[in-house]
């Protein structure tokens, strides 16, 4: 179901993509989305209300698919974006920003990573901090953009270790043909969004492009012990890495589902991701809205009921 409609009036945009959902330590619910978007409400499922464009980013432009991590009482907004006289496709690099609350100001501080480097999800887990984020790989068998794991030594430096945790595996990922170069087709894989739960990592992700037919939410899963360092974790998609079964695609009421975070919250998970009401256009704004349903879980087996 849809988290939040525009009101008449409301100065709120209509669209909320790549949202990303968190419970701060002020019992509150946040929602962050692309541009640097804040939501709050105190209950998951209604009430949100819109915080403001809250990232203070000089000289950058284009910011892209936020999320907030807490850490000793400050909040760490990570997202990607381009420098302002900067135009090229893959032009986004991957920055951080610090707030004394969850609903900012954010303000920029550092660079993590240079272009490209999109989609970033931070975790914190018994063996330290992990950043998952999405590079490109002109030279793979299937090249296109795929997701990377490295080890944060702290909020604002990265180890410098990537290592590969998803990578293109099928033609339903193809985000265009023939893209920069005749015969080779740019498959994308991104958005990650990693949790732990009763003995498997997950790692889902988002495959090819919001606008194609197949764009699709997909999920991985791991096996090995929680404090384990998660670059060294072998991740298999679900069913198999040659089989195309979305956990979450378009249906005959909503299409371009995709980028998700999710939420533990009461005995039950949720997933939030954005998508756009069939026949939902506007030509100068980003239509596609936050939506969150029930995820249940058991073991490498995921199911999502979508409601209208």
């Amino acid at each position: 179901m849809k988290l939040y409609k525009r009101l008449v009036n409301d100065r709120a945009p209509l669209g909320q993509p790549d949202p990303y959902i968190f419970h701060a330590s002020d019992g509150r619910y946040y929602m962050y989305a692309t541009e640097g978007q804040v939501y709050s409400s105190d209950n998951l499922l209604e009430g949100w209300n819109y915080e403001g464009i809250q990232l203070v980013m000089p000289g950058q432009k284009i910011c892209w698919a936020p999320c907030v991590i807490e850490l000793d009482e400050k909040f760490y907004m990570y997202y990607s974006s381009c420098d302002e006289k900067n135009h090229g496709d893959h032009a986004h690099a991957l920055r951080v920003a610090v707030a004394e609350r969850p609903q900012g100001p954010f303000v920029y501080k550092k660079d993590i990573l240079p272009p490209f480097a999109i989609d970033p999800h931070v975790v914190q887990t018994p063996s330290g901090l992990y950043l998952f984020y999405s590079s490109n790989d002109e030279n793979a068998k299937r090249a296109g953009t795929l997701i990377l794991c490295d080890r944060l030594l702290n909020p604002f430096q990265v180890e410098g270790k990537p290592m590969p945790a998803i990578q293109p595996t099928l033609d339903e990922e193809i985000y265009m043909k023939d893209r920069f170069k005749p015969g080779q087709h740019w498959h994308t894989v991104e958005g990650a969004f990693y949790f732990y739960y009763e003995g498997l990592h997950y790692l889902m992700y988002s495959g090819a492009c919001y606008q194609n037919p197949t764009y699709f939410i997909g999920y991985c899963t791991a096996k090995g012990p929680k404090d384990i360092d998660l670059r060294e974790l072998q991740w298999t998609k679900y069913p198999d890495d040659s089989t195309y079964a979305p956990l979450l695609t378009g249906n005959p009421f909503i299409e371009g589902t995709g980028h998700n975070s999710v939420l533990f919250d009461q005995g039950h998970a949720y997933i939030c991701y954005h998508g756009r009401d069939i026949g939902d256009v506007d030509e100068n704004e980003d239509m596609r809205s936050a939506r969150i349903d029930e995820m249940l879980i058991q073991g490498k087996l995921i199911a999502v009921h979508m409601t209208p």
